[in-house]
């Protein structure tokens, strides 16, 4: 029986306030770059309030599968930044709980909030695209609301140029104002001049009544003689003149039928449908065209009489060469046989280029509602990618807040992005399989998801810095220096007698290896990695040497504590093989690149070690000196 434990709805309450939360942030950065994509559409037209209420509407219910991914990703690195940085985290891994555990209401609430995305997607969302690509498109039609600027010519008025030199705000009265009218064209304009003019709109929003005093007006006059070099015009001056002009102002909405054939607009039943419509028309076109081709340019009768097929037939059952058959030809009968070739060939060429730009258009139309339809689910399955990609990483990161969990979920977002666009592009181009390059971020995604809610739920330091430093240290041969303090309480003092023997004894050590092993001396490439012995020499004199400093590091003289510090630290593991398996290394040996790198990293080693076993030897002699002569281990 599902039982809900106090924990659980915890986490859950923890989890839904902040997703709700980040959820409206992201949708309403997504409205911000959708609106800023359109303003010009907008800005200008006296939209009615319910329009734009309506814009705003739609938009919002197609962003809502946009939105969830990166509300969802930002929502878990704040929950379990902010468990972690409280300690609660720890908290419930001491009780004995995993992370997979801790997750486990998260993950079936994130389900469920896939099903949403899904749906949105299927139902909710090609009915909106319909509403919202309508009322875009009906937008673009509308006029927009004569303002016009003063001293400069304003040509939003189909058929005229208005220009005003000074206009009152208050009264709307246009002063000096020069008209231009190209209804009857350029030919034929009509000038007109006036001292003063008012423009108003009529009720109906389809005119514009233009009244105008004290002005001229000039009209050239059609030319009965075409030759004729002087065009008579007409002159009128007025003291009042009224006008209409046609002008469509009014809001009008496109029908729903113009988006019936876009794959935004169509749930996966339908894309499903019509895609196998369009693979079908384009198998019977293609076979169509194939016997059109077989049967016409690609046959060797194509375009010739019955007797010159016969006798074509005939000379190439008597084995002649053609080649042997045009050169016999006359230099007018080459040139009439090279052109007519050329022509079939042009003809041809432009036959095929039209109807190749035929099958191109339908397999772009299918390839586009192929992308649709996989969009749906791959957005849908992002919210679950996410959440596994979030989680873990703010129990690794341990930071609550809105500061470094932002930075990191845009990062993320912006990664995913590029993937998902770059795999979109290429699958609607059609230069990868639809299918790929539409999973082709998920594919990315969800290994680096489960890799780190694998290391968090081991507690693993994937993203511990110092880890990483001390790796490329390694890797390069840096190596860090004692701090060896002296000690404010000492219960056991060193029993220096004896230290003094077992430092000449670890000098004679050091003296033996460093003759049998020529360190200094390159080694055998093939030997190298094919020799399954490991140097337990070097180990046991690198343990022997680090207890004795270690057991000395107790001494209350600090000229012996500073003689210490200079002892090296040695990696004993460094100058030979890196690995203890013997097929491991056999494989680096035989992969060239690694392999020489490798070798000339062990080399470096060997020569370093041997100017480390000089430098052990002559501290060695420092050290039992400094035992013989300090004072304070004397007098001890």
């Amino acid at each position: 029986m599902l039982r809900i434990k106090k924990l659980d709805i915890f986490i859950l309450k923890s989890f839904c306030m902040l997703f709700m939360g980040t959820f409206f942030i992201c949708l309403f950065i997504f409205m911000m770059q959708f609106l800023w994509k359109y303003v010009d559409e907008m800005v200008g037209k006296g939209l009615e309030m319910a329009v734009l209420a309506q814009f705003f509407f739609y938009s919002a219910l197609t962003l809502v599968p946009v939105s969830l991914p990166l509300a969802i990703l930002l929502a878990a690195l704040i929950t379990f930044g902010n468990f972690g940085e409280r300690f609660e985290l720890l908290a419930m891994k001491a009780a004995g709980i995993s992370l997979l555990k801790i997750m486990r209401p998260l993950i079936i609430f994130i389900s469920l909030v896939c099903c949403v995305s899904f749906y949105f997607q299927n139902v909710i969302g090609p009915k909106a695209q319909t509403k919202l690509w309508t009322l875009l498109i009906s937008m673009k039609q509308k006029s927009p609301e004569v303002d016009i600027p003063e001293g400069v010519f304003y040509d939003e008025i189909d058929g005229y140029n208005l220009y005003v030199k000074k206009k009152n705000r208050d009264t709307g009265v246009l002063y000096d104002v020069l008209i231009y009218n190209f209804d009857k064209g350029f030919e034929n304009a009509q000038i007109i001049k006036a001292d003063s003019g008012r423009l108003e709109m009529t009720a109906d929003k389809q005119h514009l009544y233009l009244h105008l005093y004290s002005g001229e007006q000039f009209e050239n006059l059609k030319s009965q003689n075409m030759s004729q070099k002087n065009v008579p015009y007409r002159r009128e001056t007025f003291r009042e003149k009224h006008a209409l002009i046609e002008f469509d102002s009014d809001f009008n909405m496109v029908d729903d039928g113009i988006m019936s054939g876009s794959h935004a607009s169509k749930n996966m039943r339908t894309l499903q449908a019509d895609i196998d419509s369009m693979q079908l028309k384009n198998d019977s076109v293609g076979r169509a065209y194939y016997r059109e081709a077989m049967n016409g340019n690609y046959k060797i009768s194509a375009s010739l009489s019955k007797n010159d097929t016969l006798k074509i037939t005939e000379k190439l059952q008597a084995n002649f060469d053609l080649d042997s058959l045009y050169a016999a030809l006359t230099l007018s009968q080459k040139q009439k046989v090279m052109k007519a070739a050329s022509t079939r060939a042009e003809n041809a060429a432009s036959d095929w280029n039209f109807k190749g730009h035929t099958l191109s258009g339908t397999d772009t139309n299918m390839r586009k509602h192929m992308t649709a339809w996989h969009e749906k689910l791959t957005l849908s399955l992002a919210c679950l990618v996410f959440f596994f990609i979030g989680a873990p990483l703010g129990g690794i990161i341990r930071k609550g807040g809105l500061g470094m969990p932002v930075v990191v979920s845009v990062l993320i977002f912006i990664v995913y992005y590029i993937i998902n666009q770059t795999g979109y592009k290429m699958a609607r181009d059609g230069k990868w399989i639809v299918w790929m390059g539409m999973w082709t971020s998920t594919a990315i995604l969800a290994p680096l998801g489960a890799f780190l809610t694998y290391k968090s739920n081991n507690d693993s330091v994937v993203l511990n810095a110092d880890a990483y430093v001390n790796f490329f240290k390694k890797l390069v041969g840096i190596r860090g220096v004692r701090h060896l303090m002296r000690k404010e309480v000492i219960i056991n003092d060193p029993d220096y007698p004896r230290l003094t023997g077992d430092l000449q004894q670890l000098s004679a050590d050091c003296t033996a290896y460093a003759e049998s092993r020529n360190l200094k001396r390159a080694p055998n490439y093939f030997r190298l990695w094919m020799n399954e012995a490991q140097d337990v020499v070097m180990e046991g004199i690198t343990e022997r040497m680090e207890s004795l400093i270690e057991e000395m590091s107790n001494t209350r003289s600090a000229i012996l504590l500073n003689a210490l510090n200079k002892y090296p630290v040695i990696p004993a593991h460094a100058h030979v093989r890196p690995f203890r398996n013997y097929w491991l290394n056999l494989a680096c040996g035989l992969v060239v690149p690694v392999g020489l790198f490798l070798y000339f990293r062990i080399w470096a080693f060997r020569v370093r070690l041997s100017k480390d076993v000089e430098r052990v030897l002559k501290l060695n002699d420092e050290v039992c000196e400094i035992i013989q002569t300090d004072p304070i281990i004397v007098n001890k």
